[in-house]
């Protein structure tokens, strides 16, 4: 009776799975358009300077965890850094600013310099004021060109897609300091 029920049981648990599995109106519904006013109609791009300022007395982005390993990791693997970055339209810092990249960092690569970058890039000056993008995506340090994805947005920018690209235009390798060049281009 014991080996009947052992072999009963995974024919049981298969058959709820596929049950469950082809019932999707519990949990979904999908219409057409739901948002016709949303609908991408026009391409903006947008370009700006990226400061990320790690060192002295006034940093705009700092590390606020770390694994147990990070600090005999190449590459900081494991570093979480929380950032309100300042953003320009020219690369130096007294240049006027445009916005805010607000988010966090996370190095996630054990062999090379890579990030995880997740940022709402917050718009405070100009026609965009008061309206964000939110950027999400891996950052490379080996790359010249690094390429994130734009999932979304606020204001002139509600249910946004795109993508932007960063470059590295000036990085002092003493103080960790950076200054990035950032194409971003929005369907909005």
């Amino acid at each position: 009776m014991a080996r009947l029920l052992l072999l009963l049981i995974p024919l049981f648990s298969a058959f709820v799975l596929a049950a469950t599995i082809t019932e999707p109106e519990g949990y979904s519904t999908t219409v057409k358009a739901p948002y016709q006013e949303h609908k991408p109609k026009k391409l903006t791009h947008i370009h700006f300077y990226f400061h990320d300022i790690v060192s002295g007395d006034n940093p705009t982005a700092v590390p606020v965890a770390r694994g147990p390993t990070t600090n005999s990791s190449a590459t900081g693997f494991g570093t979480v850094s929380v950032v309100d970055d300042l953003l320009t339209v020219g690369p130096d810092i007294t240049s006027q600013e445009v916005g805010r990249p607000q988010g966090m960092y996370t190095s996630t690569d054990k062999k090379q310099v890579g990030l995880l970058m997740t940022f709402n890039l917050v718009f405070t000056k100009g026609k965009f004021a008061g309206s964000t993008v939110s950027l999400y995506g891996w950052n490379s340090a080996t790359l010249k060109v690094k390429e994130m994805p734009i999932i979304g947005g606020t204001g002139a920018f509600r249910l946004a897609r795109g993508y932007a690209q960063a470059k590295t235009f000036v990085f002092n390798a003493t103080s960790g300091d950076a200054v990035v060049e950032y194409n971003v281009y929005i369907w909005h």
